[in-house]
């Protein structure tokens, strides 16, 4: 699993209570030797003033991937922030053709907004 990408969004619509968009572009890896279908996520965003969202739902960008051995699935989407940064993890939860449950874990990335958009010099 990686996080190829997390890119500041400015020019995105977004409500005044989250003015800043994150894009980020995730690729999932199966390195294992079975078949394995992603089932759900959970993500855990930490903004820098304390606030905490928790996003979990089923399957992945409205998607149930099936990931053969040696492939991969690869999606981006997007998070709006109230602050200026914070720090996303979390992980997927998979199935592989055994029943057995596979979990995968998103590694810390950080979204902080770029000085050059927030006025500092």
């Amino acid at each position: 699993m990686s996080v190829d990408e997390v890119a500041y969004q400015p020019q995105a619509h977004t409500p005044p209570d989250r003015p800043h968009c994150f894009a980020y572009y995730i690729t999932i890896h199966n390195d294992t030797d079975t078949t394995v279908s992603i089932k759900g996520r959970k993500w855990v965003v930490r903004g820098n003033a304390g606030d905490i969202v928790a996003v979990e739902g089923d399957g992945v960008v409205g998607q149930f991937p099936t990931i053969e051995p040696g492939e991969h699935f690869s999606y981006n989407s997007f998070h709006l922030l109230a602050g200026k940064s914070a720090v996303a993890e979390g992980s997927y939860l998979g199935m592989n053709v055994a029943g057995q449950k596979v979990l995968t874990r998103i590694p810390k990335f950080k979204m902080e907004v770029p000085s050059a958009e927030i006025g500092w010099a």
